[in-house]
């Protein structure tokens, strides 16, 4: 299918006035797949069980503060998400680093000499990495240059290889000469925050995905950007107005019954006191949800979209009479604590700081009582910031994601399916699908996006250039 020119937000074209779509689930793929197909000149129906758009990125209120429900970051190199933030007109909201600057504090060394730094210089790569490895404090000598070893094989393996997804990263690492503590103060510092898995439990080729595009790639693709605002500012209310925009009709708390074909070829879809005839649909819901909504026959095996297992994330969000940390965020080494970062601004917090503590793959974590928690994290913060000890705690609480992502587990590549299905005109999207990603927002982006490609060409409609921009950048 040709490129087409993107019909301005809402117009219809007398071919295009018959051809309907309806994309179930209002996260960040559902929203892309309703973006893609009614800049195309689809009519969308956009339906979210939740009272808002935004899925697992969303933020909501507790008394003055508006907080995240966990925090997110992207990467230069998330081309698709960065598309989806200039199509929502939000870019600014959530920029990127000018240089990749990570501080590192390892809490086993005495106070004085914790911190160290990853960086980048401004030299191609694997140089623009190379002083900062040289003079990583956290690594011996011997384990630096190891890690530069591994890191020049990990270049070279190919990620359309299927044997890779069935073999566990930690043991390549060790098998190319990784000691326990490279693994855990490099490899693990990067993979647990973008997988949701050590190394032993990961696939190595959601892995070499994630190293080789982030690090090993372009200069600048590792590049950390976030949201100065909170996310329900970018996913939901930027999101809905350019749906609307777009002429997509955009219903929440709608949560849909049943998906079955029609004998004229088209779709209807159930939700309480409606039923929607349509010519396509995509299912933009997670994996078990896809599983009970999917008609018989369009799933070869649908059975294993249940074997694709979930991951968890804790969140521990702290607030301070005062200011206890100077920089944006930091990582942590020899400490349950993993990423901190600084969410007073965008909170709307006046006075005092609040912090965000990221904890991924914290299944041993994520079912303590508050009480438990208190009590194990904030004497960590006390002896990684030394601000913290004379402060007082104005407020302490945790949001939990028991199924925060899907487990990127040894073998996942051949349970996780592609947008289309088996079933004309019926779709799939999430970050749970064939992307070739781990399940991040960009996974989630990408499934919308592969979504719509395959709906618009079975419809007979163009695709806008303009969609499809970031994969010339990628």
């Amino acid at each position: 299918m040709s490129d087409g020119a993107r019909p301005a937000p809402g117009q219809r074209t007398p071919e295009s006035a018959a051809r309907s779509a309806v994309v179930i689930g209002g996260g960040l793929a559902g929203i892309t797949a309703a973006l893609a197909l009614a800049d195309a000149g689809v009519r969308v129906t956009l339906l979210e069980g939740r009272p808002r758009l935004g899925g697992l990125a969303f933020s909501f209120q507790r008394g003055e503060l508006t907080v995240d429900n966990g925090q997110h970051v992207y990467l230069r190199c998330c081309t698709a998400y960065r598309w989806f933030l200039d199509r929502i007109e939000g870019a600014a909201l959530a920029p990127l680093q000018d240089r990749l600057d990570v501080p590192v504090v390892d809490l086993a060394k005495p106070e004085g000499r914790r911190l160290g730094r990853l960086r980048r210089d401004p030299l191609p790569v694997p140089l623009h990495l190379g002083r900062s490895l040289a003079a990583y404090p956290h690594l011996s000598l011997a384990e630096r240059a190891s890690v530069g070893r591994a890191a020049l094989a990990l270049k070279g393996l190919d990620l359309a290889d299927p044997t890779l997804d069935a073999q566990d990263f930690g043991s390549w690492l060790a098998a190319h000469g990784q000691s326990a503590r490279a693994i855990e103060a490099l490899w693990d510092l990067v993979g647990v925050a973008t997988l949701n898995a050590v190394a032993g439990d990961s696939s190595l080729g959601l892995a070499a995905m994630v190293f080789k595009t982030g690090l090993l790639s372009d200069p600048g693709a590792a590049d950390i950007g976030w949201a100065h605002v909170p996310l329900g500012e970018l996913h939901d209310r930027l999101a809905r107005r350019a749906l609307d925009s777009a002429g997509v009709r955009t219903e929440v708390r709608s949560r849909v019954t049943s998906v079955s074909a029609m004998e004229n070829g088209g779709w209807c879809v159930e939700v309480p006191g409606e039923r929607i005839k349509t010519d396509a649909v995509v299912l933009a819901v997670p994996q078990r949800e896809a599983y009970e909504l999917l008609p018989p026959g369009a799933l070869d095996a649908p059975e294993r979209l249940l074997e694709i297992g979930t991951a968890p994330i804790l969140n521990v969000h702290v607030v301070y009479d005062r200011k206890v940390l100077a920089r944006p965020f930091f990582a942590a080494l020899g400490t349950p604590v993993q990423w901190v970062f600084d969410r007073t601004h965008a909170s709307g917090l006046r006075s005092g700081q609040y912090l965000a503590l990221s904890q991924s793959a914290a299944q041993d974590d994520i079912d303590l009582p508050v009480a438990e928690l208190r009590a194990r994290y904030v004497p960590e913060l006390e002896k990684l910031l030394p601000g913290t000890r004379g402060a007082v705690i104005e407020d302490f609480f945790v949001t939990r994601e028991r199924t925060a992502t899907f487990a990127p587990t040894p073998g996942v590549g051949r349970l996780r399916p592609g947008a289309r299905t088996k079933a004309s005109g019926l779709y799939l999207a999430g970050a749970w699908t064939a992307t070739g990603w781990p399940a991040t927002m960009e996974s989630a982006v990408r499934s919308g996006v592969s979504a719509a490609d395959a709906a618009l060409r079975a419809l007979g409609r163009p695709r806008p250039s303009r969609l499809f921009a970031f994969e010339e950048a990628a």
